[in-house]
């Protein structure tokens, strides 16, 4: 088993802190957090082990997750990096691009894997259903949250619109040619509400809505390709794919058909994949384990979560401000 610690013992790091050490691919050594009042008692309510340095951490782990603020993860995880360990790291993966590509270049140098937490590709509705996703030419998206002052040390671009980004990113093979956004200040300094459409180079074209005041949680993303509309709610963990195909000269009775404006017959079909329960988190954190073990890149390798957050920064950048 791998040995685990992670950095930083926050709300999301104590959920790190507990599926580590369920989980059957890890050994949990402990953590480290700056705040030692928090980590003693974290150390004494669940019986962590706390260590007293950063460095004192990482010398006892092969492997650390990385959940700080994001303002540290550069830091972090350049001396998770130089220590020769492998990093799994929250997202975004780092401030900025140019830190993030440091990031990236040093594991390749060092030769460590790194991973970064873009957990929403492991949410059962989107692993049910992206085989079926193919050649997307129209992506819309929409995040919605309730206010939570915890995410609003960034904007909601790098809070909620980056999972969309990253998701987008993960189905259209093609570089992205134009962006523009417009962004929402409402109760933060920065904006929390936010639109971009992003433009690719072979056409596909995503529109990206991200609130983080909104009065109920919405995230949803709908795929339309030639013949096809495909949906993913991933707050309710449920997906559909509608296809159309050529009608057949003898339709069963109760099969949807429709006819467009030069008189062609298309049968609709409904596709509703079994999506099996799972903890995201958890899958995620064994699927980098299963990666080290294979010396395979990281299902989110940390050129995906750099790529992923050079978007983010371009809809950040061509933000008009209402």
């Amino acid at each position: 088993m791998l040995k685990a610690g992670v950095l930083g013992a926050g709300h999301l790091g104590k959920i790190h802190l507990k599926l580590l050490k369920q989980s059957e691919k890890y050994e949990l050594v402990g953590f480290f957090d700056a705040d030692k009042k928090a980590a003693k008692k974290i150390e004494e309510e669940f019986g962590y082990k706390s260590f007293p340095t950063m460095e004192s951490l990482i010398d006892a782990s092969d492997m650390v997750v990385v959940v700080t603020p994001t303002i540290h993860h550069f830091e972090c995880a350049r001396k998770v990096i130089e220590a020769g360990k492998h990093l799994f790291i929250e997202k975004p993966i780092t401030q900025t691009v140019a830190e993030a590509e440091e990031i990236r270049d040093l594991a390749k140098t060092k030769k460590v894997r790194g991973q970064v937490g873009q957990v929403e590709r492991f949410n059962p509705a989107f692993m049910a259903i992206r085989d079926k996703i193919s050649n997307p030419m129209f992506i819309e998206t929409h995040r919605l949250a309730e206010f939570n002052p915890r995410g609003t040390d960034v904007s909601v671009v790098l809070d909620l619109m980056i999972h969309d980004i990253d998701i987008i990113l993960s189905v259209v093979k093609s570089p992205v040619k134009t962006v523009s956004a417009s962004g929402v200040s409402v109760l933060s300094e920065t904006p929390d509400i936010a639109n971009a459409r992003i433009e690719f180079e072979n056409g596909c074209v995503a529109n990206l809505t991200a609130s983080r005041i909104s009065l109920k949680k919405m995230r949803k993303a709908r795929f339309f390709q030639r013949d096809a509309y495909i949906s993913v709610d991933f707050l309710e963990k449920k997906c559909e794919a509608v296809r159309m195909k050529n009608a057949p000269e003898q339709p069963d009775e109760f099969a949807m058909i429709l006819t467009n404006a030069e008189g062609v017959q298309k049968q609709i079909y409904f596709e509703n994949p079994q999506i099996e329960s799972n903890n995201a988190i958890l899958d995620e954190l064994e699927s980098f384990a299963e990666a080290i073990k294979a010396d395979r890149t990281p299902d989110v390798s940390l050129r995906q979560g750099t790529e992923a957050l050079r978007v983010a920064m371009l809809v950040i950048e061509n933000f008009k401000q209402i």
